[in-house]
C-alpha cells in the first residue's frame, strides 16, 4: 500500500475534505503534544494529575470529535464554516483557558499557544471574525487571570497576572493582525486564481471558437473530425460534411453597412444552430462561410438537413438587420469515408457548393448528379 493509498483512506479522496480532515488531525497532533508536556508537569509536582487528566480527556476528546466528525462528512450538512474552524477554536481557547488555570508556575507559556489558536484561524475565517476570535480569546484567558488573582493570590500573584493580560493583549493583539493581513493576501490570492482561471478558460474559447457567432472555428472543427472519424475507425465511418455560403453576402455589407453583414451572420448561426441534429457541429469555415459535420449521415440525410435550415432561414424575419431581405445560402454535401479523406471531401463539398451557385444559388449540390436542391 502506497503512501497516496494511505492518506487517502486517512484523510479521504475529496480534496477539500481532504485538506479539512488534514487541520483537524494537525490540531489533535498538537493536543496530544500538548497532553505529554502537561504530564510531564505532573511529575514535576506543577500540576495536580485528576485535573490534568480531565484537561486531556477534553483537548484529545475533542480533537478526535473533530476530526470524526469532518472525516464522516457530517460537517457537509452545513451550509457555511464546513472547515469547523470556528467550534474548533472556541473548544480549544477553553482547553487553554482551564490549562492556565491549573499549571501555576509554567503558565506562561500557555499565552503563546491562545496566539498559535488565533493564526490558525487566518486559513478560513473573515478579517472580522480572526479579530472576533483574537478579541474572544483575550476575554477567556484575561477572566481567568483575573478570576486566579482574586481566589489564589498566593500562587497567582496579582502583579504577575496584571503583567500576564498584558502581555497576553500585545501577543493575541499581534496575532489578530498578522491573521487579517494574511487572510487579506489569501482573499486576495483566490481572486486572482479565479480571475486566471477565466482568462484561461476566455483563451480557450478564442482559440476554438469564432468571436462574432459563438460557433467552432476552423481549426476546432478539424480536430473535431479527426477526432470522430478516429473513433470511427473500428466500424465503416459514415459522415457528411456540408460547406455552406450566403448568397450575395457582399451586398448586404455594400447597402447596410458591416455591422448589418455581422447580424445576418449571427442570425444565420442562431437559426442553424437551432436546426441540427444535436450531435451534428456548426462551424465558421470563414468570411460567409460555414462548415456543417454531420456524423452518422451520408449526402442525402446532409440535404434534407439543409432544407429544414433553409426553411427556418426563410421564416425568420431579418427586419432591422437586412431591411427584411430574404437570407439564402447555397451548399454543397460530401460524404467523408476516412482521417485521409477529410480534406478531400471538403474540396469535393466545396466544388459541388459553387455548382450550386452557378446554377442559381439557393440550393445545395450532393455527390449524385439527380441531387436535390434547396430552391422552392
Amino acid at each position: 500500500m502506497g503512501p497516496a493509498t494511505i492518506r487517502e483512506r486517512l484523510l479521504g479522496a475529496d480534496r477539500r475534505q481532504r485538506l479539512r480532515a488534514s487541520q483537524a488531525l494537525l490540531v489533535l497532533a498538537i493536543y496530544l503534544v500538548f497532553a505529554g508536556v502537561q504530564h510531564l508537569e505532573v511529575l514535576l509536582g506543577l500540576i495536580d494529575e485528576a485535573q490534568s487528566w480531565m484537561l486531556t480527556a477534553w483537548g484529545v476528546g475533542g480533537g478526535l470529535l473533530f476530526f470524526a466528525a469532518i472525516r464522516g462528512g457530517l460537517n457537509l450538512r452545513l451550509r457555511k464554516g464546513r472547515s469547523l474552524a470556528i467550534p474548533q477554536a472556541l473548544w480549544s481557547m477553553v482547553a487553554i483557558s482551564w490549562s492556565y488555570a491549573i499549571t501555576g508556575p509554567a503558565r506562561g507559556g500557555v499565552i503563546l499557544i491562545m496566539m498559535l489558536v488565533v493564526l490558525f484561524g487566518m486559513f478560513d475565517l473573515t478579517p472580522l471574525k480572526a479579530r472576533a476570535m483574537a478579541a474572544i480569546a483575550f476575554t477567556m484567558i484575561g477572566s481567568v487571570m483575573v478570576w486566579k488573582a482574586c481566589t489564589d493570590p498566593a500562587r497567582y500573584d496579582p502583579r504577575v497576572e496584571g503583567l500576564h493580560l498584558v502581555f497576553s493583549g500585545i501577543v493575541l493583539a499581534g496575532a489578530s493582525v498578522l491573521a487579517v493581513r494574511i487572510g487579506r493576501l489569501r482573499a486576495h490570492l483566490q481572486a486572482q486564481r479565479s480571475e486566471l482561471a477565466s482568462a484561461l478558460e476566455r483563451i480557450q474559447s478564442l482559440a476554438t471558437h469564432d468571436e462574432l457567432t459563438g460557433l467552432l472555428n476552423r481549426r476546432a472543427v478539424l480536430e473535431r473530425l479527426q477526432v470522430e472519424l478516429r473513433e470511427r475507425d473500428r466500424a465503416p465511418p459514415r459522415l457528411a460534411v456540408a460547406l455552406i455560403d450566403l448568397d450575395h453576402f457582399k451586398r448586404v455589407n455594400d447597402e447596410h453597412g458591416h455591422a448589418a453583414g455581422d447580424a445576418v451572420l449571427r442570425r444565420f448561426a442562431e437559426v442553424a444552430r437551432d436546426e441540427v441534429r444535436s450531435g451534428d457541429l456548426l462551424a465558421r469555415w470563414g468570411g460567409e462561410e460555414f462548415l456543417l459535420m454531420m456524423p452518422g449521415a451520408d449526402a442525402a440525410q446532409g440535404l434534407r438537413g439543409l432544407a429544414r435550415i433553409r426553411e427556418r432561414l426563410r421564416a425568420t424575419p431579418m427586419d432591422g438587420i437586412a431591411g427584411g431581405r430574404v437570407v439564402t445560402f447555397s451548399a454543397g454535401v460530401a460524404e467523408c469515408v476516412g482521417r485521409a479523406d477529410i480534406e478531400p471531401a471538403i474540396e469535393r463539398a466545396d466544388a459541388l457548393m459553387y455548382r450550386a451557385k452557378q446554377a442559381g444559388r439557393d440550393r445545395a449540390f450532393g455527390p449524385a448528379a439527380d441531387c436535390a436542391t434547396l430552391a422552392a
